[in-house]
């Protein structure tokens, strides 16, 4: 007779649950809280002429992470931005009168609040943008720690230069609210301008608010507004009293600034899309391409920096998918403050959602497109592999997908995703790899894995992209790190390091900056 074995009594498993403490609902009263002029019942305000305004039509919005409802942007006229700039200009006149030592002051006492209140923000951009948690604290520590830099060398950068003669507008997509357009503003200011931030369309509102105040406390001269892009480009982009547009986002609207700046002959920084590409040629370090792999995926490749191309020697084909399937299959998704218990610690995963569940509908299907006009999918995740709450709404999230040879008419053939979707493209030759490589007529980043450094050497050069990493991935960068990009992927100044001030400040004489210029190229 059969032992009989001991009864296990069935324990159902507990539902995962928002970790306590970082409800939306939490968070924006955490923010009436510390900037009650900032925020209201249920809104934002824009900040111009030194002061918190109610105006703007607010329009509706929800966060990707679960669809919950968020304050949305107070869209401005144009009659309404036109009286901001103008103000802007007053301020700008009296700050770069100011002594260095006086502006340093100040910047620093604002990178101190911003550092108080680090996970308060860094909990906006995770409801706002759906950064996972570690990604959002770095995005802010970047920020401050990149500004400190600036405020310890701020001396020997300006020797010799003096501010604009007007202020620096800056548009910004919605990816970087801290680390590129926050930093950039204060950074900016330190340098003695004025600065105009419009907030992006599709997120992060109410982290940029927050920062604002707090930066507005400190007496600097930052106006923050809201509005349409057609909108308000009459006045953030061809004011006569503007002297410098940044810009970062698509190439579309990128081109349109490009028009309008150097019909107007004003300085500008326009920081735009490309296809930047990892070239796998005479390879054979696998162990070292399978860590490099996964966090290529950090924030489901919704950035500048991103590689969303892999061009793979055919010989090696075999060896890349032994190393990259597993890579790709351990990617970590979901619900950014989803916790299995309430006292655990919020989830280390790769990515969210997508900026929206616009943007994940439009991609998936770019992406049954490419596949019905031949592209061979080698990975399509499924989002039960996800972290998810009961019930939630999971319209934003798109899991990762690896296509192969994605047909010349997709939008994935020659364009960022801006999503977790890679492709990859074989080649024979070193003239196809580099073709390949440089599809998308200029990059900002690229690598380029290769045994042989003499090989690299050779090879690298020929790839359009302004940074080029050997066997590990190239970033913007922070303090001293330069930064720009090749072909249509940058036109203006370049930044990083120095050069982010020497763009938004004049030398002596000619006082050519380095940068992609209608009428010159300079190199660092």
């Amino acid at each position: 007779m059969a032992p009989t074995l001991p009864h296990v009594p069935h324990v159902p498993r507990i539902p995962r649950v928002l970790k306590p403490g970082t409800e939306w609902a939490t968070a924006w009263q955490r923010c009436r809280a510390v900037a009650p002029e900032a925020f209201r019942d249920d809104r934002v305000l824009n900040l111009w002429n030194g002061a918190w305004q109610l105006d703007g039509r607010p329009l509706p919005a929800a966060t990707p992470v679960d669809g919950t409802p968020v304050p949305g942007p107070p869209r401005l006229d144009r009659a309404t931005a036109r009286h901001a700039v103008r103000a802007s200009l007053d301020q700008h006149r009296a700050w770069r009168d100011l002594p260095l030592a006086e502006r340093r002051a100040r910047v620093g006492a604002a990178l101190d609040a911003l550092a108080e209140h680090r996970d308060l923000l860094a909990l906006l951009l995770v409801w706002e943008i759906g950064k996972p948690w570690r990604l959002a604290r770095a995005d802010v520590d970047r920020a401050v720690d990149g500004v400190r830099w600036y405020v310890d060398g701020i001396d020997g950068m300006l020797a010799g230069r003096t501010p604009l003669p007007g202020p620096v507008s800056n548009i910004a997509s919605w990816n970087y609210p801290m680390s590129v357009l926050v930093h950039a503003v204060l950074v900016q200011m330190l340098a003695g301008n004025a600065a105009i931030a419009k907030t992006p369309t599709d997120g992060g509102l109410s982290c940029l608010t927050l920062a604002a105040a707090l930066m507005a406390r400190e007496g600097l001269p930052l106006t923050l507004v809201s509005g349409s892009g057609g909108e308000l480009s009459e006045a953030l982009v061809r004011a006569p009293e503007i002297s410098c547009v940044s810009f970062v986002g698509g190439r579309d609207t990128g081109a349109r600034v490009a028009t309008a700046v150097a019909d107007l002959g004003k300085r500008h920084i326009l920081e735009q899309e490309g296809l930047n590409a990892w070239g796998i040629w005479n390879f054979t370090a696998w162990d070292a391409l399978a860590p490099q792999i996964r966090k290529t995926f950090d924030y489901a490749k919704q950035r500048c920096t991103a590689y969303p191309r892999f061009v793979v020697q055919r010989s090696a084909f075999a060896e890349f998918l032994a190393v990259y399937l597993p890579a790709v299959r351990s990617v970590r998704l979901g619900h950014p403050l989803a916790v299995d218990d309430p006292a655990d610690e919020l989830p280390e995963l790769d990515f969210g959602p997508l900026i929206n569940a616009a943007k994940a509908e439009e991609l998936r299907a770019q992406i049954d497109e490419a596949v019905d006009r031949g592209a061979v999918p080698l990975h399509r995740g499924t989002l039960d592999e996800g972290r998810f709450l009961p019930g939630q709404d999971t319209r934003a999230y798109v899991p990762p997908v690896t296509l192969l040879n994605p047909p010349p008419a997709s939008p994935l053939h020659h364009a960022e995703p801006f999503g977790p979707v890679d492709t990859i493209v074989l080649v024979d030759t070193e003239a196809e790899l580099l073709a390949a490589m440089n599809a998308s007529n200029g990059a900002l980043v690229a690598t380029l894995s290769c045994d042989d450094p003499a090989v690299h050497e050779r090879l690298a050069p020929q790839i359009r992209a302004f940074k080029v990493g050997r066997g590990v991935p190239r970033s913007r960068g922070d303090r001293e790190e330069l930064f720009g990009g090749f072909g249509a992927s940058w036109r203006g100044a370049f930044v990083g390091g120095e050069l982010l001030v020497r763009a938004v400040t004049e030398g002596p004489g000619e006082d050519r900056v380095p940068g992609n210029f209608p009428e010159y190229h300079l190199m660092p």
